[in-house]
């Protein structure tokens, strides 16, 4: 099984995650997200040219340094469709649930996980999930509606919750996870009483 090396960058004035994922056998690598100056991605890249540039949603935060990335490495763009019109520019390849980015000797699948955005997609592999906003520590990324917080969350428990316990989470803003611990607060967030309203900012687990 091939060996994945996951750098991780918090950038920009909303503190958002991007990833430099390598695998160690090849050397090949990816990025994840693009927050920040284009300065400080690519001195993490440290001349490297990544075979993609992967978006896992359309908000600005998330695409502050694509222009100035994509300019400099020349690197092909990769997002899903609906979420390519929020991009600066057209993608050059669009993702579908179920497709697969290969890293060196690493594949990514991609997994479309609507509701914090149309085109939030994550990228699993070998225990590692990359879940943009879809996922957080302690609960799903900011919903606009009630239909949205509901499909964030048919998205996380139907694609994500399938997942294994052991697998570490990489989300797209604040620290890692692990999965299975995120399925117990879940739990028990659901054998609560449930707001048909609830939207926006929500925990699994209120903080005290």
């Amino acid at each position: 099984m091939a060996q994945l090396k996951i750098q991780h960058l918090q950038l920009g004035s909303y503190g958002t995650n991007a990833y430099v994922v390598t695998c160690a056998t090849t050397g090949k690598t990816v990025l994840v997200d693009t927050p920040g100056k284009p300065a400080d991605i690519l001195a993490a890249l440290a001349g490297v040219t990544p075979e993609y540039i992967l978006i896992t949603h359309g908000h600005m935060d998330h695409l502050e340094a694509l222009a100035g990335v994509k300019e400099a490495t020349k690197a092909p763009v990769a997002a899903h469709a609906d979420d390519a019109r929020r991009l600066p520019f057209s993608p050059d390849r669009l993702l579908e649930d179920g497709d697969t980015v290969q890293v060196g000797q690493v594949a990514l699948r991609v997994i479309h996980s609507p509701g914090h955005t149309p085109g939030s997609i994550c990228f699993f592999t070998n225990g590692h999930l990359l879940s943009g906003d879809t996922l957080f520590p302690n609960g799903p990324g900011k919903t606009a509606t009630p239909q949205d917080f509901s499909q964030v969350v048919d998205s996380i428990v139907s694609k994500l919750f399938i997942l294994p316990d052991d697998t570490q989470v990489y989300s797209g803003h604040g620290d890692a996870t692990v999965l299975g611990r995120e399925k117990e607060y879940f739990a028990a967030f659901n054998r609560g009483p449930q707001d048909p309203n609830l939207c926006g900012d929500v925990l699994w687990v209120p903080e005290s």
